[in-house]
């Protein structure tokens, strides 16, 4: 009883404190009268008719479930048909698909990694990324997010042949882009491996939306996911045929699981050809985006180092970022508020979205010029 007891009293203190700082969470569905501004589904592809219908195909033919891991009974020639074109969309060697971009990072890179090798870690990178970092058993050594001086400099003061630079290509909450040129630059250099997480460029960035990723001659693994811009779920790590291989091996989040949904990879090749013909979609949503950051200067709001799709408004503290979500409600838009821990600064993040009709987005940016700066 001793031990529940204590446990009582940590949760009243940790209910006591998210409810003072105001980051309590809580869960709820998409009001369906709010237009969507915080969802990752920058294409509308996830109420796309043509996906929606492979995606019913999809069961018909393969049924509800896998019933298994891929290596046990889950597999289906239509995962391997889906890694095979997905890899040459992006140019890569090879893809293995996993259930989703968590179980990804964090089972590819505690695959690649043991307690030998050190792992230099952009300070912003997803919470998947770290965790994979944290399993691998790897030294963790934060550089200064996109400052390739400070991760020039720490590689050189870490002499060991068992180096990997792991980053994003487009952090989610700032919306700002990694300098991969330059990281990949390093890497050689320094004769490291490349890890790029490239789950929010995928679809929305590139030759035919086939995301920012480097050359894959310069990218050990790269990582994007269904479950953002193409409307469905799953992960994809693209990487060489014989890296893939040692992965479908290694990779405990994939070994141990049971397969995604057969239908999933059915529609995904659907959602592949889909985001491939949008480019006329991709240019509205980075021509808004910019009009919205516009918005945002007349306002008086900073918007950061946004250069994408994703522009955070800038906020003082918890409760400024609650009340201008709050704001943008009344006007009819669902933007959420973003506060600590998941980023160190509040801010309500917009992500502009090729559903977003003209009329709308046009009292969208009136919101953000006429309201009060939080």
């Amino acid at each position: 009883m001793a031990a529940l007891v204590t446990l009582d009293r940590e949760l009243d203190a940790f209910f006591a404190q998210i409810e003072k700082t105001h980051r309590e969470r809580f869960l709820e569905s998409p009001p369906p009268h709010l237009i969507d501004l915080c969802s990752n589904d920058y294409l509308g592809l996830a109420e796309h008719t043509a996906l929606k219908a492979a995606l019913h195909e999809g069961v018909d033919i393969y049924g509800a479930g896998s019933t298994a891991s891929r290596l046990v009974r889950g597999h289906r020639d239509v995962f391997a048909a889906l890694e095979k074109k997905y890899a040459a969309w992006v140019g890569a060697e090879d893809a293995l698909f996993v259930a989703n971009g968590y179980a990804a990072n964090v089972g590819a890179i505690s695959a690649l990694c043991d307690a030998s090798w050190v792992a230099f870690i952009d300070r912003l990178a997803h919470a998947s990324l770290v965790d994979g970092v944290r399993l691998s058993g790897a030294r963790k050594v934060y550089f200064k997010h996109n400052d390739l001086e400070h991760l020039a400099a720490q590689l050189a003061k870490h002499r060991t042949s068992k180096k990997i630079i792991i980053g994003e290509s487009l952090f989610s909450m700032d919306g700002d882009f990694a300098p991969l040129s330059e990281l990949g630059a390093l890497a050689k250099a320094y004769d490291a491996l490349l890890y790029i997480d490239d789950a929010h460029a995928l679809g929305v960035y590139g030759h035919e939306g086939r995301g920012e990723g480097l050359a894959p001659s310069s990218v050990t693994i790269r990582m994007a996911t269904f479950g953002k811009a193409l409307g469905l779920e799953g992960a994809m790590l693209a990487t060489s045929a014989r890296l893939k291989k040692y992965l479908l091996h290694k990779t405990r989040t994939f070994v141990f699981s049971t397969a995604p949904l057969p239908a999933i990879a059915h529609a995904a090749l659907t959602a592949i050809d889909l985001a491939q013909a949008m480019q006329t979609e991709r240019r509205a949503i980075a021509e808004n985006a910019e009009r919205l950051r516009q918005a945002a200067r007349a306002g008086n709001y900073s918007y950061g180092t946004s250069a994408s799709h994703i522009v955070p408004i800038i906020c003082k503290d918890e409760s400024a970022a609650l009340q201008l979500s709050a704001h943008l409600a009344a006007g009819g838009f669902h933007a959420r508020a973003i506060r600590p821990p998941t980023v160190e600064i509040s801010r309500v993040r917009i992500a502009i979205n090729a559903r977003l009709k003209e009329n709308s987005f046009v009292r969208l940016c009136e919101y953000i010029r006429t309201a009060k700066p939080c």
